[in-house]
């Protein structure tokens, strides 16, 4: 049975011995180890050359090589050719290595991370790589979790662990647990949110579930340590396999640059041919009058040497594909992704965090981006959410924006938080005058809610809160007197300016979804009942008395002030309670509670009966603080019409609230629409009944066409519709699992592009890769994906460009991303500056490089016609060797690293000039036909006119001008001059540097071409340097210089003329703005804006974070056992433990709470 285990078989069921390494060797579990890296010292170069000979233009030289090596149809010597291509495989395969060898360190240093593993009995350090399944292991506070862990024991109250998910879903989270034994349970799978298995201990059995596991990739926070046995490690975890497969990722014009190489070895085919033919003609008609003096080689007729003939000129005019491109190529997006890397405005100080090019290899897309798909906690917000303003019996208090006013001066509280800001003064004196509504107000958020208090010191409190709104409301309440201090099953603690009061709990009517509201019972010391609630404005307005309708209109007006200024509110409301009915009331739940069927409805009834007739005391307003800048970011991306899509975990009210905080959702749009259907026919409803143009078909317009090398790649894409006004559509992740689905996704996508904001909420992590994967897919749209969190690893590997934010959830997103920065804003100018830049450069580097090599070539090609089709060629053998190499290579790198049209500041004020990018205007296969043409009509010029000016010409002394050597040096100085002439048409911005570059090369070739046809070159190297004399005999001629002028004039003049017409009647967004920039001085940077209040018409800016459960936990007497834990592992373990971490800040994140352990597995636990 050993044998059969250790066979790789597929995985159905995991089996595993805690603790005992022995018996769970056989089963061949994956060990710790994560392996990002690609290549090894030994794989490193074959795997590497397989990959770049898949590049069709490499594999064309490679081919092109062995053709030289042929003495018989090698018309040019085998160097022109291999120095190029070794130049570039070499390049590349630094470029690929140094990447590689990153990866290596980034797996290194995770690798070697070290955490105590429980062996033999003690505690032993050991390497993360070296952490099998089945081990037990010792995590500390704000450790990282090693591998996926089933929960044994912590030293926190009822084994609670409090963990940090943030790197998974951007939360926090209360677990407990079980102890140990043998588990039997699912194979890996990339669910994070559900684990089935069981545990068996002293031959009774313990169901499992996703409550009992620790998933790498979180954090423990608030908790001395805890133990955990590794149920799946490394590759097998949760994260790992959620993380997606990582792609090779290339950008459009990668692709089409393929697609362009394919056509041109057609084409140079087609030449080739023609050629040939030519060859064979003129062989037959005039070769045979050359064959008394010429005689040909046995066996060799004219079909046979226009074949030859052919080969040769494949050779010869191989610089229609230039090798050099590529090493260009790479060059450009290396030093744009330097720029990148440089960049000072993309720095972030408080962290020390520049911004990062990950990947040299995508640059020019990020010019091209059509959609963004964007992350919410931790991408758009803080996380932090802060008490802001508050509405008390009709009267708003706190600072409004834009308005300066002081602090509020805490100091009269001695347990007050110091980090609490508040901009009210009177609020506080109010307080303190004893106004009873006000201390009314702070009684309720003291004692309505389920924090955990935790105290060390004397006055040293810190809140465990299931949800961040809720830390903030009751940290309010704190500041303002009335403290909550502890808490039992059965009463809650306070201080209620600087007096002890303890209310006794009655009852917790817990919140969930459907009630959005939360509700305490309590008794104060006097003996009175009170219902204190907290909720949605609408739900709790619905159950207010009569008698609060002009306190209700006036609490509204400040709710919508709040809700304009996108923030997150709640009403307020209590209730005395009658003894008797409040007796009857719980003997009524009490048989609800212990009902076997229908125990849910039971208890809603009875929380809608007594829930009724509340007194309004007034609303909250909590921000959940944006990073800064985003707003005023999404506004400029919108206006480069790029948009962006929010796919978060966050609830529908969260999300919807923070899109109106960032202006995605506005009051003034036609339409927002909600789609929350639980079954595939109600979303498909929901999906049809949204109409935005009354004359759209029925169903999506679906245009299919073929794309790709070889025209192989079949491709479908939903046709973009028009639409009256601005509409936003709003998911949850329930109906976007339906509406992913193959009949439903072309409706679900037809509906979401006609929208301008899509905000997609309690998304998995694998959701967010399937809605950028259907865009990819059915718009054939570049794709942007940014977050900071591990539950965004997949969507950012998905995309065609992938953002890392490094902020609080961890690095895990960053370590899978293409370009890294710490402050969302930055998107901004990664995209308007660097990315059109890099898009801009990229194209007109092509359009010249096509440019330049195809008028090199046509050149070969009309002299064929004079040269009796023999192969033999224009220029001088090293001037084509040395044409890309030397004498245009840094002029053309010169434009592409530093061409401009605008500068940076023009560029963000003007996002319009980024349009350009998505419809692909500047490089494109029309483009491409129009660079042939434009090469074709000056290769006529730069041959015909110096062929027409020196045919039958003489030297001043009489002697002959136009022999071959002549005309050849005549025609590549004409050459080089006209696409000289060009790229300086074609430089926007110039530098000392292009100066140089320019200036530099021709006298580069001027000094070479002079040396080489000296005297002393052929005295040394007769056969290699057969020019001898040639340029100063014929530069010397005024009629030399003179065809010169003429042929540059000629080709520069219809360029001009045609640009100028252009200009003055169809003019571009980027000629309007350069002509602006001309005119007027540099814009100012664009002033840090506040944001303007709107008038909100929306009925509540309510969004709650909290979860269904805990108040079941909170009054239950289970949290409140604790037990000598230090004594214990210090008897089991020969190990200390380490001190807790003092001195964190105090961070509120959401906590859920988790099944409980029954009463009758105490002993067990405890055992």
């Amino acid at each position: 049975s050993l044998f059969m285990m250790s066979l790789p078989v597929q995985e159905e069921e995991r089996y595993i011995h805690a603790n005992n390494r022995p018996l769970n060797l056989p089963y061949q579990y994956a060990d710790n180890a994560i392996r990002t890296s690609k290549y090894n010292v030994f794989s490193f170069l074959p795997l590497n050359l397989f990959e770049q000979f898949q590049r069709l233009a490499n594999a064309y030289f490679l081919v092109l090589l062995i053709l030289q090596l042929i003495p018989e149809i090698s018309s040019l010597s085998w160097f022109t050719t291999v120095v190029p291509l070794l130049l570039v495989l070499t390049m590349t395969a630094v470029k690929d290595a140094s990447d590689d060898i990153n990866r290596h360190r980034s797996d290194k240093q995770v690798n070697n991370r070290r955490v105590d593993v429980l062996i033999d009995g003690e505690l032993r350090s050991e390497k993360w790589m070296n952490v099998q399944v089945g081990d037990v292991i010792k995590l500390e506070n704000n450790q990282f979790v090693t591998a996926d862990l089933l929960l044994l024991t912590s030293s926190e109250p009822l084994n609670l662990v409090y963990i940090e998910t943030a790197e998974l879903d951007g939360t926090f989270i209360l677990k407990c647990v079980f102890p140990t034994g043998e588990v039997r349970c699912e194979p890996p799978n990339n669910r994070l949110d559900k684990f089935k298995g069981t545990l068996t201990v002293n031959g009774q059995t313990y169901a499992l579930d996703n409550d009992k596991v620790l998933l790498r990739g979180c954090t423990l926070r608030n908790t001395e340590w805890c133990f955990g046995l590794v149920v799946f490690g490394g590759p097998d975890t949760k994260l790992m396999q959620s993380s997606g497969k990582t792609v090779f990722k290339r950008t459009s014009i990668d692709g089409l640059m393929n697609v362009l190489v394919l056509c041109i070895f057609g084409f140079l085919a087609v030449m080739c041919s023609i050629l040939a033919v030519g060859n064979a003609i003129w062989e037959v008609r005039e070769g045979s009058v050359f064959i008394a003096f010429l005689p040909r080689p046995n066996g060799v007729n004219a079909g046979f040497s226009a074949f030859l003939t052919f080969w040769s000129y494949v050779i010869i005019l191989n610089t229609v594909v230039p090798i050099s491109l590529y090493v260009s190529v790479e060059i450009i997006r290396l030093g744009n992704s330097f720029y990148i890397d440089w960049d000072r405005k993309m720095y972030y100080p408080k962290s020390d965090t520049p911004a990062q090019a990950r990947t040299t290899t995508l640059n020019e897309e990020l010019g091209q981006i059509k959609y963004i798909f964007s992350d919410k906690t931790g991408t758009l917000t803080q996380n932090i959410m802060t008490f802001n303003k508050c509405s008390i019996n009709g009267k708003s208090y706190g600072r409004s924006i834009g308005e300066k006013t002081q602090t509020v001066d805490f100091t009269w509280n001695e347990l007050a938080d110091p980090k609490f800001v508040f901009h009210d003064p009177s609020l506080v004196e109010l307080v303190r005058e004893g106004d009873l509504a006000a201390q009314h107000f702070f009684r309720l958020l003291a004692l309505c809610h389920t924090v955990m208090p935790e105290e060390k010191t004397e006055g040293e409190l810190y809140y465990q809160a299931q949800s961040p709104d809720e830390g903030a409301l009751v940290t309010a309440a704190r500041n303002f007197g009335f403290v909550f201090r502890s808490r039992t099953p059965e009463s809650i603690r306070i201080m209620e300016m600087g007096q002890e009061v303890t209310y006794d709990l009655l009852a917790v009517l817990d919140f969930n979804n459907v009630r959005k509201r939360m509700s305490v019972i309590v008794r104060s010391p006097k003996g009175k009942l009170i219902l204190f609630c907290k909720g949605a404005d609408t739900i709790v307005y619905e159950r207010l008395h009569p008698s609060c309708l002009k306190l209700k209109d006036t609490t509204t007006s400040h709710l919508n002030e709040y809700a304009g200024d996108g923030l997150r509110t709640l009403a307020l409301a209590y209730k005395d309670l009658d003894d008797d009915y409040m007796e009857d009331w719980r003997r009524r739940h009490h048989e609800a509670n212990i009902a076997m069927d229908g125990k849910e409805e039971r208890l809603d009834e009875l929380y809608e009966e007594i829930e009724k007739d509340l007194m309004l005391l007034g609303a909250t307003a909590v921000e959940d603080k944006l990073q800064d800048g985003v707003p005023q970011t999404i506004e400029q991306l919108a206006k480069a019409d790029i948009k962006i899509w929010v796919l978060t975990g966050d609830k529908q009210e969260t999300a919807e609230n923070i899109g109106y905080a960032c202006n995605m959702l506005r009051e003034d749009m036609t339409e927002v629409f909600i789609v929350a259907a639980n079954t595939a026919e109600g979303v498909r409803e929901e999906l049809e009944q949204v109409t935005m143009c009354p004359d759209a078909p029925d169903k999506p317009v679906v245009v299919e066409a073929r794309a790709g090398l070889f025209w192989r790649q079949k491709t479908r894409k939903v046709e973009d519709e028009a639409v009256n006004g601005e509409y936003a559509l709003v998911i949850n992740g329930h109906s976007l699992a339906y509406a992913l689905e193959k009949d439903l996704e072309l409706e679900l996508l037809r509906t979401a592009c006609m929208c301008q904001t899509v905000i997609c909420c309690r998304v998995t992590p694998l959701q967010k890769a399937q809605v950028v994967e259907l865009v990819k897919h059915y718009k054939q749209a570049v794709t942007l994906a940014i977050g900071d969190g591990a539950n965004d690893v997949s969507m950012i590997k998905a995309a065609h460009i992938g953002v890392g934010i490094s902020g609080q959830e961890g690095m895990q997103a960053v370590l899978s991303s293409d370009y890294s920065f710490a402050q969302f804003r930055y998107l901004q100018r990664l995209l308007l500056v660097h990315g059109r830049w890099s898009y801009l450069r990229m194209c007109k580097f092509l359009r010249y490089f096509f440019y330049k090599n195809f008028t090199f070539t046509f050149v070969h090609f009309w002299y064929a016609f004079f040269c009796g089709f023999s192969a033999q060629t224009v220029y001088d053998e090293w001037f084509i060797t040395l044409y890309n190499l030397v004498y245009t290579a840094l002029p053309v790198l010169g434009m592409s690293l530093f061409d401009q049209d605008v500068n940076d500041r023009w560029s963000s004020q003007h996002p319009q000039l980024y349009s350009p990018g998505q419809l692909n205007l500047y490089f494109s296969k029309k483009a491409f036909v129009r660079c042939m043409m434009h090469s074709c009509y000056s290769s006529l010029i730069l041959f015909f006119i110096p062929w027409a000016a020196m045919y039958d010409t003489v030297r001043d002394d009489g002697k002959d001008i136009v022999d071959y050597q002549s005309f050849a040096l005549l025609a590549q100085t004409c050459l080089l001059i006209a696409v000289t002439i060009q790229l300086s048409l074609d430089t926007h911005y110039w530098t000392a540097v292009n100066q140089f570059f320019v200036w530099g090369s021709l006298s580069a070739y001027f000094a070479i071409t002079f040396t080489m046809y000296s005297n002393g070159m052929f005295l040394i190297f007769t056969s290699t340097f057969p020019f001898i004399g040639t340029a100063r005999n014929s530069l010397n001629q005024p009629n030399v210089w003179l065809t010169i002028l003429l042929t540059s004039i000629l080709c520069a003049l219809p360029v001009v003329a045609y640009r100028f017409t252009l200009i003055q009647l169809w003019p571009t967004i980027n000629d309007k703005v350069r002509h602006k920039v001309r005119k007027e001085a540099l814009p100012a940077p664009a002033p840090r804006r506040p944001p303007v209040r709107r008038i909100s018409t929306r009925r509540s800016g309510y969004a709650f974070s909290h979860a269904q459960g805990y108040g079941e936990l909170v009054t239950s007497g289970r949290f409140l056992l604790r037990r000598p834990q230090k004594i214990r592992t210090a008897l089991l373990f020969p190990q200390s433990d380490s001190p807790l971490s003092q001195g964190q800040p105090q961070l509120y994140r959401p906590i859920t709470a988790l099944n409980r352990v029954p009463e009758e597995e105490q002993p067990a636990q405890q055992s």
